[in-house]
């Protein structure tokens, strides 16, 4: 029963739920810079670079001709899938640039830091001869004036 109760108090800590709800939201935003990516930037660029749909794009390894990655894919041929990678990159350069501008205005709305407090003095002016003594000193130990 101790080990139980020990789980419970580690799920129950806040760390942990946090965490939990991050893992969540990031797979979900990650499906969305995904579908961004796949359904809206990578559209147009293949349209500029002559109808070129980066995810087919592909070197086969086996010697075989096929006529797509899927059928490839279907054939079990080895391949390099290069097109993905783009992908891929495009949906990490995306989602790292979010993260950076999130993380760019959370510091900015963040309150700033306090200054330190100033340090107490350690010396003080005598206001006889203007030389500078010790704040404890209740004489000048140049001109020998009393405070």
């Amino acid at each position: 029963m101790k080990i139980a109760e020990e789980f419970k108090q580690f799920v129950m800590r806040g760390n942990v739920i946090d965490m939990a709800v991050g893992v969540i939201i990031g797979g979900a935003f990650g499906k969305i810079v995904a579908s961004v990516v796949s359904d809206i930037i990578m559209p147009p660029i293949g349209l500029l670079l002559g109808k070129v749909d980066f995810s087919s794009l592909y070197i086969n390894l086996s010697g075989k001709a096929y006529a797509s990655l899927a059928e490839a894919q279907a054939a079990g041929a080895p391949t390099l899938n290069y097109g993905l990678f783009i992908n891929n990159v495009i949906n990490f350069l995306i989602v790292a640039f979010v993260i950076f501008i999130m993380i760019k205005q959370i510091n900015r709305l963040q309150k700033p830091a306090k200054p330190a407090a100033p340090a107490a003095p350690t010396t003080k002016e005598c206001p006889f001869c203007c030389s500078t003594i010790a704040i404890k000193a209740v004489r000048c130990p140049n001109c020998t004036s009393q405070f």
